[in-house]
């Protein structure tokens, strides 16, 4: 396989376009779905695990090549177009409304703006994803109820292929090229196979967090934890952490803040019990590191997720999950004030 990368690297080095055809069929060739260095990405589970590494950051550095060639020879193209071609000349003189910024990019910005001063960096995934990154590697048993069809979205075609349900899977690739030390977030959207009502929807958005080096404890997680409640929601807000169960984690924690409407004392929206629970969380399970190619002997980490959508609720009090996806710019303006 290595051999192959260094051969599409020196491809990829002598690539030149002479019209925006030529270009769209560049782009195409390497970089598409069924693209060759998506294809090589496909061949990258059966890489021996000693050569994981050397092979993943190969394979890294042929995606971003790609990619940066690619954009300069686009840039270049538009670079020489100095016409008026695309310009209306019977458009109206006067402005134009700008639109705002979703909630839900408001409020995943600020938790990605908190993590990331506190040394995290961010990591991406696909979303169509295979079995073995959302579930196996994540040590979810064979008859976990999350493999059910009441639960994930499968291809009918591919039963190895589904719509992630969790960003952990990003995890999972990030463990898989990557020795510790490992502090990333992982934002994203996620599907389940649910009924769509004021409390549920069939995706929504996630943001995950994985930390892993020497000598990681618990009390780092409640730390870290504690200084993003902080920062989120105000300076006097407490946390509690409820003992749970969670496959990828042991142990497994929910984490609750006091609730900023009412200070804990009790109201309808905590249903008097002064806690609203944000997010899950734990240490990461041995059997997790040691199917991503991580010595749990040495390293230990620990890993948390938390709902977009949960986390905007409580921000902006939005009893309605389905408001976030109906487009209504009335109930997108209210939110700029917030942009």
């Amino acid at each position: 396989m290595l051999a192959k990368i260094e051969q599409l690297l020196q491809e990829i080095d002598g690539l030149t376009a002479h019209s925006a055809e030529e270009l769209e069929a560049l782009r195409i060739k390497y970089l598409s779905k069924k693209g060759a260095i998506n294809e090589l990405m496909a061949d990258f589970r059966s890489v021996p695990a000693e050569q994981k590494k050397e092979v993943g950051m190969k394979l890294n550095e042929l995606k971003n090549k790609a990619q940066e060639r690619i954009a300069a020879l686009k840039e270049a193209f538009e670079s020489q177009d100095n016409g008026t071609d695309g310009l209306d000349l019977t458009r109206t003189a006067y402005p134009v409304e700008l639109g705002t910024r979703h909630p839900l990019s408001i409020v995943r910005n600020e938790i990605i703006n908190i993590f990331s001063r506190l040394g995290f960096t961010i990591a991406d995934g696909p979303e169509v994803e295979d079995d073995w990154h959302v579930f196996s590697s994540m040590n979810f048993p064979e008859d976990h109820p999350a493999r059910d069809m009441q639960d994930t979205f499968f291809i009918e075609s591919h039963p190895d292929i589904l719509l992630r349900t969790h960003t952990s899977s990003v995890q999972s690739r990030v463990m898989e090229v990557s020795q510790p030390p490992i502090r990333v977030i992982c934002p994203g959207r996620v599907y389940r196979n649910e009924a769509i009502s004021y409390r549920a929807h069939c995706f929504f958005h996630q943001v995950e967090g994985l930390y892993i080096d020497k000598n990681v404890s618990f009390t780092d997680l409640k730390q870290v934890l504690l200084q993003f409640a902080q920062e989120m929601f105000g300076p006097e807000t407490k946390i509690r952490l409820r003992p749970s169960y969670f496959p990828f984690t042991e142990p497994s924690a929910e984490m609750d803040i006091s609730c900023d409407i009412c200070g804990g004392k009790g109201c309808p929206f905590c249903k008097y019990t002064g806690w609203v629970e944000i997010l899950g969380c734990g240490m990461v399970d041995p059997a997790v590191l040691e199917a991503n190619g991580i010595d749990s002997k040495v390293y230990t980490g620990y890993a948390f997720g938390m709902g977009v959508e949960r986390i905007t609720n409580l921000k902006y009090k939005v009893k309605d999950l389905r408001m976030f996806s109906e487009n209504d710019t009335r109930f997108l303006k209210e939110f700029e004030a917030a942009n």
